[in-house]
């Protein structure tokens, strides 16, 4: 296994819905990666028993968390708590990156 990467190595789009890798995942933590095209969407949902992150390394996004919505772009951290429904809209003129890191389902 490596202990090594480079999100770029990752990057990827798909037409239909937006593009997921996974860049390492053991049984306490999963570490993804999501590009999302302008205009594509990660619908609003919820991890009943999972905290979530998202940290934007490209582009910029329009993130709901809860009651919550913001624009945040490269360099913002966003954070959803277990139950907490949350998701992402690309509101941006280029493709959005987001590293995402989330525990397992128990």
């Amino acid at each position: 296994m490596s202990y090594f990467t480079r999100y770029q190595d990752h990057l990827g789009s798909r037409p239909d819905k937006f593009y997921k890798a996974t860049l390492f995942q053991s049984p306490r933590l999963l570490l993804g990666l999501n590009c999302l095209e302008p205009g594509q969407v990660q619908a609003v949902h919820d991890h009943a028993d999972q905290d979530k992150f998202y940290l934007v390394m490209e582009g910029q996004g329009e993130f709901v968390v809860g009651e919550a919505t913001q624009t945040a772009g490269a360099g913002g951290v966003v954070w959803a708590p277990a139950g907490v429904p949350h998701g992402v809209r690309n509101t941006g003129a280029v493709r959005l990156v987001i590293v995402m890191g989330i525990a397992p389902s128990p």
